[in-house]
């Protein structure tokens, strides 16, 4: 261990005088509701649940972006093409709502991916549009092909794939190959800024997939090119620990801009997609791994933090340089699956322990608030706790940052990991608790919404933000929905190289090249 690292872990057991107070902490102020054991049982009521926020969305939205759910309004975030239709639909699929699944279809021939009003974010509308359309392709021409009444549906699927790819294409117009992430379709110029390690570093699933598909090399290269920047990162101090990059990268010299970062936001699904390109083709993303794996062990060596009030927890620090900032998010929480998924592949048992020690870790943030939900993000470094959190913090091992909770999916997603690798029905109870909690918390008017405050004190309402993510169809359901189905589905993941499927980071399952991911278009 570092010297530097080692300081920062010193620093944050330092309790000020005002820890030694003796105060009572928050009560749990809000109960589960309902009990269900079997998992047929919950499965339905989670389907229920995306019935019911659908048919929200499709009377008040549809199809615009996203429903407000409170004031039974909309809004277009993601460049008004239906984000929620598209990011539902792979759901659909698996949930077997064919009713739900024909709307779709039929809308999604309707869009025009040349045009939008909007600013648009190549990495949002890749995860979102072109991965959930892909992955709807894959569904199904394989495991779902009864839910087609007419082959033609699928083939437009692939055909407008084509168009948005096409569209988004000038993007990766510049020097180096790193794409400019915000784009203007009206006149097809750029923001001339920066690009963050994540939206640079998690187009390749989706693109090298579409490559695959339509026999078109042009999009692999483009994404290829990109990626080699980051697995081959300039200059050497960008690389503070042995695989572990930082944040943000000049387009022009493809050089990196800074050497901070860790496993949240603008940096998390580049790591992810090192293990997930792996999978997709092990002979073509060799490499990919290998880099995983440093990321991984440096992790492991130099990032693992434990509050000291809560030693049994473990949370992976953020880091400045080789200075750690003991803090963490929610978006983190997926890690503890993806070092599930990494051992499963390699067949390295520390792996899957330490992904488990991380899911336990961030499954007791969920059991620390009121609300029974985690925060957005939170920290375990004392010299700036808050005087009014200092109670919290002795009971939980943490004090709350941001206290918001936009119905993000990242910790339910490492349930589902945790419980393909072991077994351990407590994951699937533990994912129920947590659906129960969103669904106690978040149901509101017409559908389910953002809320300000996870850990509101007793008697003090929840703050509702009117807000329904489109990823509350794409992940969160789906994950709570899959950790309780065990029929024999194809898709479900979670064996290492057995799997015939990978998740994009908006989970959308993709078929695996090893798999079919080189059949070609039906359309």
């Amino acid at each position: 261990m570092s010297p530097s690292t080692s300081k920062a872990i010193v620093l944050a057991c330092i309790l000020p005088p005002a820890f030694a107070l003796s105060l009572n902490s928050h009560a749990n102020i809000r109960p589960r509701q309902y009990d269900l054991p079997d998992p047929v049982d919950r499965a339905q009521a989670i389907i229920d649940a995306f019935r019911f926020s659908w048919d929200g969305y499709y009377k008040y939205a549809f199809p615009n972006d996203e429903l407000h759910p409170i004031t039974n309004g909309f809004s277009n975030s993601r460049n008004g093409w239906g984000a929620s239709a598209v990011d539902a639909l792979s759901t659909a699929i698996m949930m077997d709502q064919a009713d739900i699944v024909y709307q779709i279809l039929n809308y999604i021939p309707t869009i025009d991916f040349t045009r939008t009003a909007t600013e648009i974010s190549l990495f949002e509308t890749t995860i979102r549009y072109l991965g959930g359309m892909i992955s709807a392709w894959d569904l199904l021409t394989g495991p779902a092909s009864h839910l087609l009444v007419d082959d033609s549906q699928v083939g437009l699927l692939l055909n407008q794939s084509v168009t948005l790819a096409n569209t988004l294409s000038f993007a990766f117009d510049t020097p180096s190959g790193i794409p400019h992430n915000t784009l203007y379709f009206n006149n097809r110029s750029t923001c001339n800024c920066a690009n963050s390690l994540a939206t640079a570093g998690t187009l390749i699933l989706e693109w090298v997939r579409l490559s695959d598909l339509t026999g078109n090399t042009t999009y692999a290269t483009l994404v290829e090119t990109a990626e080699s920047h980051l697995l081959y990162p300039r200059p050497a101090a960008a690389q503070p620990f042995p695989g572990l990059l930082g944040t943000f990268l000049n387009t022009t010299s493809g050089q990196f801009l800074d050497a901070r970062g860790g496993w949240g936001g603008s940096t998390d699904s580049f790591y992810e997609y090192l293990l997930k390109m792996y999978i997709y083709d092990p002979s073509r993303y060799s490499l990919m791994l290998d880099r995983w794996q440093l990321a991984a062990d440096s992790t492991i060596a130099y990032l693992t933090s434990h509050p000291c009030p809560k030693p049994e927890l473990l949370f992976p620090a953020e880091y400045i340089g080789r200075m750690l900032s003991n803090t963490s998010s929610h978006l983190a929480g997926f890690i503890g699956g993806n070092f599930i998924l990494g051992g499963l592949v390699l067949g390295r048992e520390d792996y899957i322990d330490y992904g488990l020690h991380l899911t336990d870790s961030f499954h007791a943030v969920y059991e620390s608030t009121s609300t029974h939900i985690a925060p957005e993000s939170f920290s375990w470094n004392t010299s700036s706790t808050p005087e009014s959190q200092i109670p919290f913090y002795q009971q939980n091992g943490f004090w709350i940052f941001n206290s918001q909770y936009i119905l993000r999916p990242e910790v339910i997603e490492s349930y589902y990991y945790a419980y393909r690798a072991t077994g351990d029905t407590k994951y699937q109870d533990w994912a129920w608790d947590a659906f129960v909690a969103i669904n106690t918390t978040t149901r509101a008017g017409s559908g389910f919404s953002s809320i300000a405050n996870v850990n509101p004190a007793e008697g003090e309402e929840v703050l509702y933000e009117d807000f329904m993510e489109s990823f509350w169809f794409a992940e969160t359901l789906k994950y709570v929905y899959l950790i309780h189905t065990e029929g024999g589905e194809e898709w479900q993941v979670g064996r290492g190289l057995d799997d015939v499927w990978v998740f994009n980071t908006e989970a959308h399952p993709i078929m695996v090249a090893r798999n079919g991911g080189t059949k070609r278009s039906k359309g």
